[in-house]
């Protein structure tokens, strides 16, 4: 937890008085022996100020209480060093007895210990102390205003700092480089669904009038602030603009673009820190970023080169890139590499072992999970939040509806963990999926909090599968009230009714998508070849291969007509004659990432495919085909899960 930062002159040695507080000692007294008297512990033959500092320097805190009552004129440092004694020891009870005294001593109008009692209470979880300490400071510096502006933002209530910043330039006291750090954290670090990135403008906004831009660590926490809320382009005219940028600079605006669906920037711009740096030398945090961006585009060689350069650095002992490192190789379709990684870890944490579960979870590997989730609970590891939601996901890509109840069932009664929204989506998916759409439904009227948006979502999707358009029709009235911009719902409704030939419906919803301005999700496709990554969205993008491409796509569809092969074309939401929706999926991304993959790939060599939506049946049937008749493995990660195609079967077993 960071500490109070403030000016150098104001920290608490002995030699740095010009910006203290006076104390109730006008001078120093001499320095004596601080033996203790045998016959009475309580009492020296030295300083009891000097006695107490010296107890808790050495961890004694209980003796220093005992001195406190002795001395007749406690100093400042002496508060100061009792209080940080609380925080250490983590005593709240200590702390609040340390408080009382200094508050009978006079000392509770003191601005440098009400930031201290301020930090303390904050890092005991006192939220509510610490507030008290504010409310009672009369001589409010911009040290105690950060100070609470701090605990309120790590305790997560990020409206209360923006209402007290407010409130603060009412009265006329000036902002300093971490007062504008601490407010741009609060506009993220609210619990509450109400986005504050109006807020966040105009902190930035304040920042550049009072000429704040040229300090690094704020323009990195405004990078930060506009990457959480999805503003990317934002976050990017900021990182330009910076006149010095460090590594922090650096990870924050990879991560920016790795964690917004822009895994392409991100692996840029770290081969630029790369080339055009000397003092920003990647860090553990850097290269976890760049290890999830070369899991969203699967680029197996791009991420063997990034563990090349992990071991070449040492950074192969930090669990956080190692756990990485074990959800790259496994997004790309390695999972054997994932393991073994794992398996050579000297230490392990549960998000190490959370990474493995989900890893066999998206592969399907259900009962694999599984059984790592009860190795990770027999070594003593206690799951996690994270742990239900990567095995409760795992049973349900492998249907395993049985197994998934008892792991539900079991959060509360054995590890103590209430279930949240995302344990709820599982179940509901779980179930849903499993064509246990009832019991789903029931799920979610049973909750003991507000669906949300991820549930109603599982529910929609599920309907999406076995085509249920009358809890299609309640599930999607929810989404459209709480997330109306989504376009995703309104396709996945137009779906289920397209496949109903509610024809009619169909065009109503489509009204709906163009009154609001929206537009279907275009799906896009990537692979690797050579080590270089490609990208498809349609056959009508400019590609000097696409004829080439189509060409092949056209041959092998009549080669598989004539094996048996009905085109699929559910998906088109058009009202168009057969032909014309043949062409329209025989252009989709991942049939062109195939065919390009066919065509520059060697004989036998693995084709991997990520795909940014889920698997249309009709690309799902065409990929079996081609997996047979070209005689090659072909890999496809869609949004939930990978597909495993070899031999015209795919290790999904037609149930994603």
């Amino acid at each position: 937890m960071w500490a109070l930062h403030t000016p150098h002159n104001f920290q608490s040695s002995s030699a740095s008085t010009h910006f203290r507080f006076p104390t109730r000692t006008s001078s120093r007294q001499p320095i004596c022996s601080l033996t203790l008297n045998p016959s009475n512990p309580t009492k020296t033959d030295a300083n009891y100020n000097q006695l107490i500092q010296s107890l808790c320097k050495q961890g004694s805190l209980k003796r220093a209480l005992q001195v406190l009552p002795h001395e007749p004129d406690p100093t400042q440092h002496t508060y100061e060093l009792l209080i940080l004694s609380c925080s250490r020891l983590n005593s709240l009870s200590d702390g609040l007895d340390v408080h009382r005294h200094l508050a009978d001593a006079g000392f509770d109008q003191d601005p440098f210990l009400a930031t201290k009692l301020i930090n303390m209470y904050s890092e005991l979880d006192s939220i509510d102390n610490a507030r008290k300490v504010f409310d009672r400071t009369h001589k409010r510096t911009i040290y105690v205003w950060n100070a609470l502006f701090r605990a309120l933002t790590l305790a997560g209530y990020g409206q209360e700092v923006l209402d007290l910043y407010h409130q603060m330039n009412q009265i006329g006291i000036p902002s300093d480089r971490f007062t504008y750090t601490y407010v741009l954290k609060a506009c993220v670090a609210s619990e509450s669904l109400v986005s504050l990135i109006h807020k966040g403008k105009e902190i930035h906004a304040h920042i550049l009038r009072h000429g704040y831009d040229a300090l690094v660590h704020i323009m990195t926490t405004l990078v930060d602030m506009y990457a959480r809320f999805g503003c990317v382009s934002y976050a990017g005219c900021v990182f330009d603009s910076m006149p010095v940028r460090n590594v922090v600079s650096w990870s924050a605006m990879i991560a920016c673009y790795a964690k917004n669906g822009r895994p392409f920037e991100a692996l840029e711009l770290f081969r630029e820190m790369i080339l055009e740096t000397h003092d920003s030398i990647p860090n553990s945090v850097t290269m976890v970023s760049v290890l999830q961006a070369c899991a969203a585009l699967a680029a197996l060689e791009q991420g063997k080169l990034i563990h090349g350069y992990i071991l070449r650095r040492g950074l192969d002992s930090i669990l956080p890139v190692i756990s990485a490192l074990v959800t790259m190789y496994a997004r790309c379709g390695k999972l054997e590499l994932g393991q073994l990684v794992f398996d050579q870890m000297e230490k392990r944490d549960v998000v190490s072992w959370n990474s493995l579960i989900s890893s066999y979870g998206i592969h399907g590997f259900g009962k694999r999970a599984i059984q790592i989730f009860k190795e990770m609970v027999s070594h003593g590891v206690s799951p996690s939040h994270v742990s239900f939601v990567s095995v409760l996901g795992a049973c349900s890509h492998a249907g395993l509806v049985e197994e998934g109840k008892m792991l539900f069932a079991s959060m509360v009664k054995e590890h103590g963990i209430y279930p949240s929204v995302e344990h709820y989506a599982c179940m509901v998916d779980l179930l849903g999926r499993a064509n246990q759409l009832d019991e789903a439904a029931r799920i979610i009227e049973e909750m003991r909090i507000e669906p949300g948006q991820k549930v109603w979502g599982s529910l929609l999707g599920s309907c999406r599968i076995h085509c249920n358009v009358e809890l299609a029709e309640r599930a999607s009235r929810r989404l459209f009230e709480l997330e109306p911009m989504n376009a995703g719902n309104y396709v996945l409704l137009a779906d289920i009714y397209a496949e109903a030939n509610m024809w009619d419906e169909v065009k109503r919803v489509k009204k709906l998508l163009d009154a609001r301005g929206l537009q279907k999700i275009q799906g896009r496709s990537w692979i690797e070849a050579k080590r270089k990554i490609y990208s498809f969205t349609s056959v009508d993008e400019p590609n000097p291969q696409m004829e080439q491409l189509h060409a092949l796509l056209v041959r092998l569809s009549t080669e598989m007509k004539e094996r048996g092969y009905m085109p699929q074309t559910k998906a088109v939401l058009y009202d168009l004659e057969p032909e014309e929706k043949e062409r329209i999926v025989l252009g989709h991304s991942e049939k062109l990432a195939v065919a390009f993959g066919l065509i520059n790939t060697s004989r036998g060599e693995t084709i991997r495919i990520t795909k940014n939506l889920r698997l249309c049946e009709d690309c799902h049937s065409v990929t079996k085909f081609i997996s047979k008749f070209a005689d090659r493995e072909i890999l496809v990660r869609d949004v939930n899960r990978f597909h495993h195609f070899k031999d015209g079967i795919c290790s999904c077993g037609d149930y994603w």
